[in-house]
Parts: structure tokens; sequence; C-alpha cells
């Protein structure tokens, strides 16, 4: 259901200039279709997500692909974004990712490492064991892992895109509180 809906929606979001990263319709009491887009350079702003809604409501009131209620949710991929495409495993080399297969490999479905780039259809991730090439095909879901590194590299890309910093009043303070509670649990 999501790839036949991804088809759908993605030329109306692509014409606007933007790319699609990821469609989900998720179940519970209403159900939820989360689509995450981007502009080709990264990023997306309030607005822009806003305008995508309107016109994929638009286009999803006169195909009607799912039925019963849902509500949409249009989105940025965030900071420790889903990798669904070639390219962004290209675009993250080098960060820590998180990497669970739709088989297992070696008895074992889920992998965390570094990403060590991309070498035909597999994508490469270095873990403890060595690197090792995973198959992208077989690849079930993939994110990155919240670093300190691509919270700082994100940070100064909105910082490049006129973002101010004082926006962010009280972020270190909050990574703080993140930090002991992450070294409490481990």
């Amino acid at each position: 259901m999501d790839k036949r809906i991804a088809q759908l929606v993605s030329p109306v979001i692509e014409g606007m200039g933007f790319d699609v990263v990821r469609v989900r319709l998720m179940g519970g009491k209403t159900a939820v279709l989360q689509i995450m887009a981007e502009r080709p350079e990264g990023g997306i702003e309030v607005e822009e997500c806003a305008k995508i809604s309107r016109a994929v409501s638009a286009l999803l009131d006169v195909e009607d692909p799912i039925s019963g209620e849902y509500n949409l949710e249009v989105s940025s991929p965030g900071i420790d974004r889903p990798l669904t495409r070639m390219k962004d495993f290209e675009r993250y080399d080098g960060y820590a990712v998180k990497v669970e297969t739709a088989e297992l490999i070696d008895g074992r479905r889920r992998f965390k490492g570094v990403l060590e780039g991309v070498e035909g259809s597999e994508i490469l991730i270095a873990i403890p064991e060595g690197t090792i090439g995973l198959d992208f095909e077989m690849i079930a879901d993939a994110k990155l892992v919240l670093t300190d590194e691509l919270i700082a590299e994100s940070l100064a890309a909105r910082k490049a895109q006129g973002f101010e910093p004082e926006e962010l009043d009280g972020f270190d303070e909050i990574k703080s509180d993140t930090s002991d509670e992450d070294e409490e649990t481990t």
C-alpha cells in the first residue's frame, strides 16, 4: 500500500520541487498517512509542508486510495532521518546508522555501525566485526543515529540557510539533560 500511495503522490510532490523521502501508512484507532519530503539540497520549512499537504490532500480526495478515515501528516525527515534511497546512503557516508534487513544475515537482522559508502548495489557499514556489504534491496529499515556530530552539522546547515541560532535558546540544556539520561541507562 505504501508503494502504491508513493507512486500516486510522488509526481505531485516532485513537480513542486521536492523529493519524497518516505511514504508510510500506519494503522491505529485512526490511520496516519505519513509523508516525509525535503528540498533536493535538504531541508524543508513548515509552510512548504503545508503546501505539499494541500496538494496531496486534493489528489487523495480524487483518487481515494485509502479506505476509511485517516490523518495526513507531511513532515521533514528530521535529524535522525530514515535512509530510504541509495543517494541517502551516499550523502551520509561516515555517519552512524542503524539498519534492519528483511532476511537474516549470519543469524541477525539488525546492524549498527558507520556508513562507509556505497559499492554497486551494496551499502557498506563498519560494524565491530569489520566492514560488511548489505544489498540495498535487502534493507527493510535504516536510519541515522542521533550523534553530536549530526546535530552540529544540522545546526550549521540551518545557520547557512539564514536560521538564527538564538531561536534555539535552551538547546544546550536540553542536550545536557538527554546526555545525562543516556549515561544513567547504559
